[in-house]
This record gives structure tokens, sequence and C-alpha cells, in this order.
């Protein structure tokens, strides 16, 4: 209960919202200098009233200018959640009419609470420590002019910390205010809200897209490596199929390379459009297919159709359709048989890519690398199926090409 009536009397906030207030009673200054300057020459009888009129309007307008400016309530926004502790988003794209009025009234209000507390900061703070004062002013200096020289010492000295004491509660009050008032007045409208949605939404699809390609490049080489290797291994006699195996790892090591520093880079925003991205499409599938068969799987590949035709980044999808397919055949079924077609047929993209079950594969392997093919075929606007039937796991996708 002490910290609680206290408390505010200490706080460092206390303090930082009373410097945000401060900062208001500066931008008050010239309001206020003005409009006793006007009031001074309204009530002068020798200047002539409707030329000082034109004046007030005309200083009218330019006053109240800067309280619809979007610069304005940008300022403001930084200011508010640096020093009030409130935590507001950057405007995002013009403000409608509605967040315009928002912020011009909290400006209204950041002026009239600033003008207050630098009053109270400039008026009773000196006179609160004149108070206090006299009960360590001797009487000679008592007698050479200070005010309520007569008055009880110590009564002043009370009345001068109890005015202090108020003044620390009422910028911690007014500070308070303000932080409560801020998120309404300065938040972020309709729009903005929106605007900040979509982009956390392509913040998240982005990061889905860059985990897709980690696992498909290098999960597709660790495997195909790993399998390279072991085989390599039980072939030691062997030394052309060794020397075959390694050229391979080397190669499937140098391209998972490439598609790491390419999606590292896709991180880095100052790289960004500088690193070209990697352009597998389908007319590299010879390569995928060349990977698996010397991890052990015995690939019968069929192309049908213009392939040629198909639109780069549908066939780039392809590919990785496709590889992540002839990986999980790897990883799932072993050293097996598997059928690979892929044809234009009816302005769509098929892929059907089918092995046997072996007695270790999974009836239905729900990893991310079919999550991962899941997510590019709907993208793309396609559908696909995948799961055991008559002995056989098969993938089966269709994509439409949009042709004619």
């Amino acid at each position: 209960m002490q910290s609680r009536v206290v408390g505010p009397l200490f706080r460092g906030s206390t303090y930082r919202r009373g410097v945000y207030l401060l900062l208001g009673g500066v931008i008050a200054l010239p309001y206020a200098l003005l409009t006793v300057v006007f009031v001074s020459m309204l009530t002068t009888d020798d200047l002539p009233k409707p030329a000082i009129w034109v004046l007030v309007v005309i200083g009218a307008a330019i006053g109240v200018t800067p309280a619809f400016l979007g610069g304005t309530r940008a300022v403001e926004i930084v200011a508010a959640r640096g020093l009030l502790g409130v935590d507001l988003p950057d405007p995002a794209g013009p403000a409608d009419r509605e967040t315009t009025l928002r912020g011009a009234l909290w400006y209204a209000l950041h002026v009239v609470f600033g003008g207050l507390v630098g009053f109270a900061l400039f008026t009773a703070l000196p006179m609160a420590l004149v108070f206090v004062l006299q009960l360590f002013a001797s009487d000679s200096i008592r007698r050479a002019g200070l005010p309520f020289a007569d008055w009880n010492p110590a009564a002043l000295t009370a009345g001068g910390v109890a005015l202090l004491v108020l003044l620390g509660y009422a910028v911690a009050g007014f500070g308070a205010l303000a932080a409560q008032l801020a998120p309404t007045l300065l938040g972020p409208s309709p729009a903005e809200r929106i605007a900040a949605l979509e982009a956390r939404a392509g913040q998240l699809v982005e990061r889905s897209r860059l985990a897709r390609e980690l696992h498909d490049s290098v999960g597709h080489a660790l495997t195909v490596t790993t399998l390279q290797a072991a085989a390599a291994q039980r072939a030691l006699g062997d030394p052309e199929f060794v020397r075959r195996a390694l050229v391979a790892i080397e190669e499937t090591g140098r391209a998972a390379m490439e598609d790491l520093d390419h999606v590292l880079g896709l991180l880095r925003d100052a790289e960004r459009a500088e690193r070209p991205a990697p352009q597998r499409t389908l007319a590299d599938i010879d390569r995928v297919v060349a990977d698996v068969t010397g991890a052990g799987l015995r690939v019968s590949l069929t192309r049908d159709g213009p392939l040629a035709s198909v639109p780069a980044a549908l066939s780039r999808e392809g590919y990785r359709i496709v590889q992540e397919a002839l990986t999980n055949a790897v990883r799932h079924a072993g050293p097996v048989p598997v059928t690979v077609r892929i044809a234009v047929v009816d302005r769509s993209l098929r892929i059907e890519v089918a092995n046997p079950v072996t007695r270790e594969q999974p009836a239905d392997p729900s990893g991310r690398g079919l999550a991962g093919m899941r997510e590019r075929v709907d993208v793309l606007g396609g559908r696909m199926a995948a799961g055991r039937e008559d002995g056989r796991f098969t993938v089966t996708v269709r994509l439409p090409t949009g042709g004619s």
C-alpha cells in the first residue's frame, strides 16, 4: 500500500512522462505568446479591429495546421513510444480522415496538458522552494525582502514540501492519463492494422517458403550423400564405383551449398536483389535421377508433352516436388525400383512418383516432406494425393499450367 502511494514520486516512468508533457509545454509557449499579443491588440483602441481580426484568423489557421499533418502524428508516435512507454506501431501509408482527427485531438491534448504542467513547474516550483528556504534563512535575509517574511517559517516550509509533493503527483497523474489515451488516439487505423497483418502474413509465408527450400534441397543432399557414402564404404574393392560415389557426393554437396547460400542471402535484405536464385527446373530432372540412382534407387523416368512450354515458376516447383518425392522413396523404401512420370496434358502438369512399399516404409509418411509438397501444390492451385495403393506408395500431383 505504501509503495502504491509513494511509488509514483520515485518511478523513472513518472519523470520520463514529465519530459514528454514538458515538450507539449514548449509547443504551447508560442500559442500562449500569440494569444497574449492578439488580446493586447484587440483591447487597444488605437488599432483597427478588422485588420486585427484578419491577423487572428490567419494566425489561428497557421497554428491549427500542424495538428493535421501526418509528420506531426509520426513524431508524436515516436515520442510517446520512447517517453510514455506505449507500444505504438509506426504509421503505414497515408492516414484516413478518422486517424487524422484522432491525431489532431492528441496534439491538442498534448499542448494543453503540457501547458498546464509547464505553468505549474515554472510557478509552483519556485514558490515551493521559497517556502522551504524560509526555514533556513536568517532574520537579516528575511528583512531583505523574502516574501511572507512575517509567516511562521516551519509552516511555510511544510507548505513548500506539500506543494512539491502535489506537483509530483500532478505530473504522475497527467503522465498516466496520457499513457492511457495514447493507444486510442495515436493507435493504428483499421487500414493500418490490415496493412500490418498483411505484412506479417507475408513474412510468415516467406519464412515458410524458405523453410521448404532448405528442407527439400539440404534434406535431399544429406540423404543422397549419406547413402552414397554408405554404398562406397561397402564397395571399397571397386575403385570405379567409389570414384563415382565420391563425385556424386561432391556434386550434390555443391548444389546444396548453392541453395543454402541463396536462402541465407534472402535473409539479408541488402543482398536480396543481388543474389539470383538457382533456376533448377524440370529440364534438370536428370540430375536428381542420377543422384538417387547412385544412392541405390532404380528410376524409370517418362516424360510426355511439351515440358519446355511449362511456365518457369511452375517448372521450378515441379522440380522440387519430384526431388522431394524421390528423396522420400530413398529414405523410407530403400533401394527399390521407382517410376516417375512427368507429363503436360489438358493444360496441366501432371507428376506421378510410385515405388513398392517395403516393410520399413510407413503407411502414411506424413512428415515435413509431404507437408512441403502439399504447400507448394496449394499455392499453385493444384491437387495432390499421396498414400499406399496396391502395394505401392504413390504421389500424384496435378498443377494447372494456364495454357490454351
